[in-house]
């Protein structure tokens, strides 16, 4: 197990880490983050949307006022940052895409699926591709979709998935294109990752990256998470929101010691 009373800072992955796949935090994982604020900063850093946050993370956490300071909110892999001041968030910087870049983006998700014969399912939840501002994200069953219909999907689906995510890649080379999650494609800017996400919470936090950990449940390799491993933070993998509860309980008891 890896240690915390050395370090200042607890990055965590948000989907399929911190809460299941499009889900809301729950009353558990709300209360035990809740302790952790008390002695440590905690950073949330993940591929989806602000508002996104909003509805998984922020309306199912429950903590006082005087903690949410320590809180730290990097949407859509960190090029976005919200802080948590005079009672309100607040968004220190967005690194969005321009018009031009979005209008080549959708062209290519469109080649790419005619390339590949590639039709949508017809029962879909809420938008299969969505404008997120600083990134541009494909899902095959919709933003909303259950998680039961994503992994169903990505059961039948997911190497047509990994076939497109390549296309794009070739058609879109001063972009990052990555899979994340079980049905998505997203795309952003060149270098945009989790690892570029870590380097601007050091220089945004100036927290050392040796003074970090980072808990997400994709650091294999290929996962959405693995780039973090490129800037040398020390990493635990999980396999999903109980196993990191028992993880910060664990650390709680360690810093009591």
């Amino acid at each position: 197990m890896n240690s915390i009373p050395d370090k200042k800072l607890v990055v965590f992955d948000l989907d399929g880490t911190l809460a299941e796949s499009k889900s809301v935090v729950d009353a558990g994982m709300s209360d035990i983050l809740g302790k952790l604020l008390e002695i440590k900063q905690v950073a949330v850093i993940g591929g989806g949307s602000h508002s996104q946050f909003t509805k998984q993370f922020l309306a199912g956490l429950k903590v006082p006022n005087e903690l949410l300071p320590k809180l730290h909110l990097f949407p859509t892999c960190a090029s976005q940052y919200y802080y948590h001041e005079d009672g309100e968030w607040k968004e220190k910087y967005a690194d969005r895409l321009t018009g031009e870049e979005k209008e080549k983006i959708l062209s290519a998700f469109n080649e790419t699926f005619r390339e590949h014969n590639y039709e949508h399912p017809e029962e879909v939840f809420g938008e299969i591709i969505e404008d997120r501002g600083t990134q541009i994200t494909f899902s095959a069953v919709g933003q909303e979709a259950p998680v039961a219909k994503k992994q169903a999907w990505n059961e039948v689906k997911n190497s047509v998935r990994l076939a497109m995510a390549k296309t794009m890649k070739n058609k879109l080379a001063e972009f990052e294109v990555r899979t994340g999650g079980m049905t998505s494609i997203d795309v952003t800017r060149k270098g945009i990752d989790k690892a570029y996400g870590i380097r601007k919470i050091e220089e945004l936090l100036g927290v050392p990256i040796d003074h970090m950990i980072f808990v997400g449940d994709a650091l294999y390799p290929g996962g959405n998470d693995e780039p973090v491993k490129q800037a040398g933070v020390a990493t635990i993998q999980v396999s999903g929101p109980e196993e990191v509860k028992k993880l910060i309980r664990e650390w709680l008891i360690d810093n009591k010691q």
